[in-house]
């Protein structure tokens, strides 16, 4: 017969037993781990949802416990595509720079060079305002155009450089005409004389062979300007800087 201290002991010890088991019972089961494919597909129908948190953690979870999968790549683009659709433009970028650096010649490498480039294309400012986001959309998009020249959005981002070269252009003739009110004229001539150099083809070129005419007249210079502003009425007669440049040259006679 076991004494009264063994029996407390062995009573104890069936007491822990059973605390531990229930316990046991009570802890929940541990999450299964997905399939990459199943992560995949409910991380599209989430994006599609515009559910964009959600769609992220379906992909991060591809990326963080099947990195070696063949949805690996594709699960980080959309993550960034997620931030983009959201327009939380600074963490898309982060993405999308990733993406190419870790996967420079992927099959969807080109797609993912034209969404960073139009990242920075959708936060332009208007022209009154700093355009730094304008030089980059077009550094993204020459790179885009440079790398990947056969890609199907290679005509759609040197559309994209035409556009965004005519708003740096806008930008220094808005400075220009800004020096010359503030009677700056050689101020506004640097700036003109630029844009005729830099962006010969952009559709500001009339506005400012209009004014540079008009910073020669301030400064005396008429002949240099009645010659600039018979080009301007010849070669672009058609637009509304054309007409003007014809009444200015009658009213000088």
């Amino acid at each position: 017969m076991l004494s009264c201290p063994a029996r407390r002991a062995r009573i104890l010890l069936a007491s822990l037993l059973l605390v531990a088991s229930g316990c046991s019972w009570l802890r929940p089961a541990p999450t299964p781990i997905l399939p990459a494919e199943e992560l995949y597909s409910t991380g599209e129908q989430e994006l599609t949802a515009k559910r964009y948190d959600a769609a992220r953690e379906n992909f991060k979870k591809i990326v963080e416990r099947h990195p070696n999968s063949s949805y690996a790549s594709r699960a980080r683009f959309l993550i960034g595509e997620a931030y983009y659709r959201e327009a939380e433009f600074d963490k898309a970028i982060k993405e999308f720079e990733a993406f190419v650096g870790f996967f420079p010649r992927h099959q969807i490498a080109d797609l993912v060079q034209y969404r960073l480039a139009m990242s920075y294309y959708d936060q332009m400012k208007p022209v009154e305002q700093d355009q730094g986001l304008t030089q980059k959309a077009v550094d993204q998009f020459r790179k885009l155009v440079k790398e990947y020249p056969e890609s199907r959005y290679a005509t759609e981002g040197l559309a994209k450089i035409d556009v965004c070269r005519g708003r740096l252009a806008q930008k220094e003739v808005w400075v220009a005409n800004y020096y010359f009110t503030q009677g700056n004229p050689s101020a506004a001539r640097q700036r003109l004389e630029l844009v005729l150099k830099r962006y010969p083809r952009t559709l500001v070129i009339p506005e400012a062979l209009y004014l540079l005419a008009e910073v020669n007249f301030y400064e005396g210079k008429n002949a240099e300007a009645a010659d600039l502003l018979r080009g301007l009425s010849s070669e672009y007669g058609y637009t509304e800087w054309g007409r003007r440049a014809v009444q200015r040259l009658r009213a000088q006679r």
